[in-house]
């Protein structure tokens, strides 16, 4: 069998890398690039014998290259602490991996939400298509500080098994999440030099909610999906808001 590197990058999630560690059984490693946890995730670590790099975080991009490069096999599978591989997806990589070099040089894989205990079927997270297995030599991932992508031009396939997301454990959970990558990703854009108008900032919110709940039918999964569509619109509301204070920061003067 071909030996896959799983990779994965923490900072202080000890309360759910556990049940993803024990779900990569069927990798030949797992290499965790860690920038400063204090909780308990570098002896959950220890105890599944994964390879720990300590670096500071220097965005989400740079931050999972890093974790490819330093792999020890060309084969990697990336992976992050709240996520978990479903059995029918472990099965379908090993099957894949079992029967010698595989077709493509990467495999889009569907990643499903799990919110609020419910698995959400609607809104556009459902079997959600991510390029997570592919080989380092014919790609790896972006730039990009925020909302990375792995950046591979040869040819990809797809898997059906899933790989199940419990990304909040939460409502508290989600927000210090919601906060964390809202600045950075107003961050981003103020590099990127882009422009909204305060008008478009508002206008983001209800467009965004009637898109997820009612045209991409997230009202179907009930009061987990109101939550969904709700917080989901209220992130790049929150993220323009966020470029518009920093725009205009210097003009900002309270009277006093």
């Amino acid at each position: 069998m071909i030996k896959i590197s799983a990779v994965i990058i923490t900072h202080n999630v000890g309360d759910t890398i556990g049940r993803t560690l024990g779900s990569l059984d069927f990798c030949d490693e797992i290499v965790v690039a860690d920038s400063g946890s204090t909780d308990a995730t570098l002896s959950l670590c220890e105890k599944y014998k994964c390879r720990v790099f300590n670096r500071p975080f220097d965005g989400f991009g740079p931050y999972k290259r890093f974790a490819v490069s330093v792999a020890g096999n060309d084969w990697v599978f990336s992976i992050d602490a709240d996520e978990v591989v479903s059995e029918e997806l472990k099965q379908e990589i090993v099957s894949l991996f079992s029967a010698g070099s595989p077709a493509a040089q990467g495999y889009y894989i569907p990643r499903s939400l799990v919110f609020l205990g419910r698995l959400l079927r609607f809104g556009g997270e459902y079997k959600k298509k991510q390029l997570r297995l592919f080989n380092r030599n014919a790609g790896t991932f972006d730039d990009e500080k925020v909302h990375e992508k792995v950046c591979l031009p040869g040819k990809t396939g797809s898997l059906k098994g899933q790989l199940l997301h419990y990304s909040y454990g939460s409502i508290s959970d989600y927000f210090e999440k919601f906060n964390k990558y809202t600045t950075a990703a107003a961050q981003s854009l103020l590099e990127k030099e882009k422009t909204v108008s305060a008008l478009g900032a508002i206008a983001r919110f209800p467009l965004t909610f009637i898109k997820i709940y009612l045209i991409k039918g997230c009202i179907l999964d009930g009061y987990a999906g109101f939550v969904w569509a709700l917080f989901s619109a209220m992130y790049p509301f929150v993220k323009y808001v966020k470029l518009l204070e920093r725009r205009h920061s210097g003009a900002l003067i309270p009277k006093i």
